[in-house]
């Protein structure tokens, strides 16, 4: 076993407020539409729109929701063109950011992200200047509960996994950033269910903040890039984040 995960951190951004819970449905259903437009809207023969259905469903997003996406997506007329955008730079004390976009308007997008870095004591950087301290993992994250830790170790490295954890509550399977969906369909026909499922920047090491002030910089800087629509995601090598209130 190796890694560090940080489901803590992920369950309780998914406990958080209804307004919170929407902007989560208004980004997974950009990445809907952004599959759908790539590759068509049959999740049978687009395996990124298989994907992004299967996390809004453990994002609890309704099924109404998702289907009208996709046929508005799949719509002609439909002007919505985003790209996605990679950002990469320093939070407090150095902490290495790496900020996924999908955008349709790339100046604003990068305005809002080096405004949030500056703000609270970071700063932007240029492509590649954090990225070599992460690596692209498939995480696929299953309660505890009720589950054979053995038999899903077995399942897990059958089904093409290369790594499996367990952290407090919850066991964390890893894999190949290509074999992720795979793995996921192969473990869900075998009556397995995810709380998340996804391709994430995993940090090869990770950084302490000792600073009351650097916590707090921190913390709210990432609050600040999770309050924007064209934010899809952060990662990030704080280690001590569940430190931040």
């Amino acid at each position: 076993m190796s890694g560090h995960s940080k489901w803590s951190t992920i369950k309780r951004k998914k406990e958080k407020t209804d307004n919170a819970r929407a902007k989560v449905f208004t980004k997974i259903g950009r990445e809907i539409a952004v599959a759908v437009k790539a590759g068509g809207p049959d999740p049978a023969a687009n395996s990124k729109l298989k994907d992004v259905i299967a996390k809004a469903k453990a994002n609890n997003v309704p099924n109404d929701n998702i289907e009208r996406i996709i046929k508005k997506a799949a719509g002609e007329g439909n002007a919505d063109n985003y790209e996605d955008v990679v950002y990469e730079g320093y939070g407090p004390s150095g902490i290495a950011v790496i900020i996924e976009a999908l955008t349709d308007n790339r100046n604003r997008t990068a305005a809002d992200v080096r405004h949030a870095f500056d703000k609270f004591g970071g700063n932007m950087g240029t492509s590649g200047c954090v990225s070599f301290m992460f690596t692209r993992q498939g995480v696929l994250i299953l309660d505890k509960e009720d589950l054979d830790e053995d038999k899903l170790m077995e399942d897990a490295l059958e089904a093409g996994a290369s790594d499996f954890l367990s952290d407090g509550d919850v066991y964390e399977i890893r894999t190949e950033p290509n074999d992720m969906g795979g793995v996921r369909d192969d473990l869900t026909a075998k009556g397995y269910s995810f709380l998340s499922a996804e391709v994430e920047y995993i940090p090869s090491t990770y950084t302490k903040l000792e600073k009351p002030e650097d916590i707090q910089n921190m913390g709210r800087m990432l609050e600040m890039f999770e309050e924007s629509d064209d934010i899809q995601a952060v990662y990030h090598n704080w280690e001590n984040e569940d430190d931040y209130e």
